[in-house]
C-alpha cells in the first residue's frame, strides 16, 4: 500500500494565487484522500483565512514583496527573504514533504528555495502569460513548471514546460441561468452585466460603473456589481438611488457560478483566475487590465485572448470615458456576444487541475 503523501502548497496574496492552490490541494485529498497537506503562506495576507476557511491548515511567513520605488523598507528585504528561507527550512525538516506546489505570491519563493536546496521534488504553477520574476529565477531549480499559455518557452526552460491551463472549479460552469436569476432576484427577460473587480476590487470599474448606474438603468440593463470591501459601502448607496432599476451593488459574490449563469456579459479586470474562468464559462467579455501589477501582466493576459478574437480590451486609462459605451453596444448585439462566447470557450482548459496534480504525482514517484 502506498504510504501517505505529504504536500507543501505556497504561496497567496490575491484570490488568483489561494484558489487554484486550493483546487490543487482538493483534487489531491479526491485521488489520496490519506494525502496531509500543509499550506505556507505570508502573514497578513489574505490567504491566512481564506486556506483554514477552506478546511487547510497554514503557516505564515514574515515576508512582504520588494517596493517598485527606493524605501527604507527595501534595505531590509535580503533580511526578510533570509530569515523566511530559513523558518521555511525548518517547516520542511519537521513536515518532510514529498513535493513542494508554488503557486505564486511572496511566501512561494522562500520555501520553493528552502525545498529546492534540499532536493525535494517541486513544481511552479505560473498562472500567467507573463512569467513572474520569483518564477524566472527559479525556473532552473524546479522540476516541472505548469503553464497556462502557450509559447512559455521564452521564459522558462522547455524540457520542463508542461501546458495544463489554470485550476479552476469546473463547478464555476455549471450554473444555470433560470436558476441564477432567480437566486439574485433578476428578470429572466432583461440583458444582465456582471461587473467584477477581482477579490479586492477595483477602483477603476467601481468609479466608471457608479457614473453609468443612471444609463444602465434608462437601457434596462440588470446589474450585479461585485465591489470589494472598501468601495461596498458607497456602491451600495449609489446603486440603491437609482429608482426603478435592478442594479445591485454586493461587495462580495460567493456564489460566482450563478453569477456567470445569469450574465450576458461580463467586465471584469484580467487576472488569471478571472481569464481562465471567463474561457471555461463561455462569457463575453470586456477586460480591463490593471496597470498596478507587476510587469504589466494583466495587459499581457487580455491580448492573449483579444488576439485570437475572444474578448474585447479596454485600457484602465481609457475605462472611465469608453466602458460603458463599449459595455451598451455589446450588450445590444446578440450576434457579437455568441462570436465572443464560441472564441473564448476555445481557449478553455477544463482539465488543468487534473493534468497538474497528475504531473506532481509523476515527480513522487519518480522520487520514490
Amino acid at each position: 500500500m502506498a504510504h501517505p503523501l505529504r504536500v507543501i502548497i505556497s504561496g497567496g496574496g490575491t484570490g488568483g494565487h489561494i484558489f487554484p492552490a486550493v483546487a490543487i490541494a482538493n483534487e489531491l485529498r479526491r485521488r489520496r484522500p490519506d494525502t496531509e497537506i500543509l499550506f505556507v503562506g505570508a502573514n497578513g495576507r489574505m490567504e491566512m483565512t481564506r486556506v483554514p476557511d477552506a478546511g487547510y491548515r497554514i503557516v505564515g511567513l514574515n515576508i512582504s514583496g520588494l517596493q517598485r520605488r527606493f524605501t527604507p523598507q527595501n534595505l531590509l528585504f535580503p533580511v526578510r527573504v533570509f530569515r523566511a528561507v530559513r523558518k521555511a527550512g525548518k517547516l520542511i525538516e519537521e513536515f518532510r514533504p514529498d513535493a513542494v506546489v508554488g503557486v505564486g505570491g511572496y511566501a512561494s519563493a522562500p520555501v520553493l528555495l528552502a525545498a529546492t536546496s534540499r532536493a525535494i521534488p517541486s513544481l511552479i504553477q505560473e498562472q500567467n502569460s507573463y512569467a513572474g520574476l520569483v518564477n524566472k529565477l527559479l525556473a532552473r531549480r524546479v522540476n516541472r513548471i505548469c503553464v497556462a499559455y502557450e509559447d512559455m518557452d521564452k521564459f522558462f526552460p522547455a524540457d520542463r514546460l508542461v501546458l495544463t491551463g489554470n485550476p479552476v472549479r469546473t463547478e464555476i460552469a455549471a450554473g444555470n441561468r433560470a436558476e441564477a436569476r432567480q437566486f439574485f432576484g433578476l428578470s429572466p427577460d432583461q440583458k444582465t452585466l456582471l461587473v467584477i473587480g477581482g477579490s479586492l476590487g477595483a477602483r477603476t470599474l467601481n468609479l466608471a460603473t457608479a457614473a453609468a448606474l443612471p444609463r444602465l438603468r434608462e437601457a434596462g440593463v440588470q446589474l450585479l456589481w461585485q465591489t470589494g470591501q472598501l468601495y461596498f459601502p458607497e456602491a451600495q448607496r449609489q446603486a440603491q438611488a437609482q429608482p426603478g432599476g435592478n442594479l445591485q451593488a454586493l461587495e462580495f459574490i460567493q456564489r460566482m457560478d450563478l453569477a456567470y449563469a445569469a450574465a450576458d456579459v461580463v467586465v471584469s479586470r484580467a487576472g488569471a483566475l478571472s481569464v481562465s474562468e471567463l474561457c471555461l464559462t463561455g462569457k463575453a467579455a470586456i477586460l480591463v487590465p490593471s496597470p498596478n501589477v507587476a510587469e504589466d501582466h494583466q495587459t499581457k493576459n487580455a491580448l492573449a485572448l483579444v488576439s485570437k478574437g475572444a474578448a474585447v480590451l479596454i485600457t484602465d486609462e481609457h475605462a472611465p470615458a469608453r466602458l460603458y459605451d463599449e459595455a451598451l453596444r455589446l450588450l445590444a448585439d446578440t450576434e457579437r456576444q455568441q462570436q465572443l462566447s464560441a472564441r473564448v470557450q476555445e481557449l478553455a482548459r477544463p482539465n488543468a487541475t487534473t493534468a497538474i496534480v497528475d504531473e506532481l504525482l509523476a515527480l513522487i514517484s519518480i522520487k520514490n
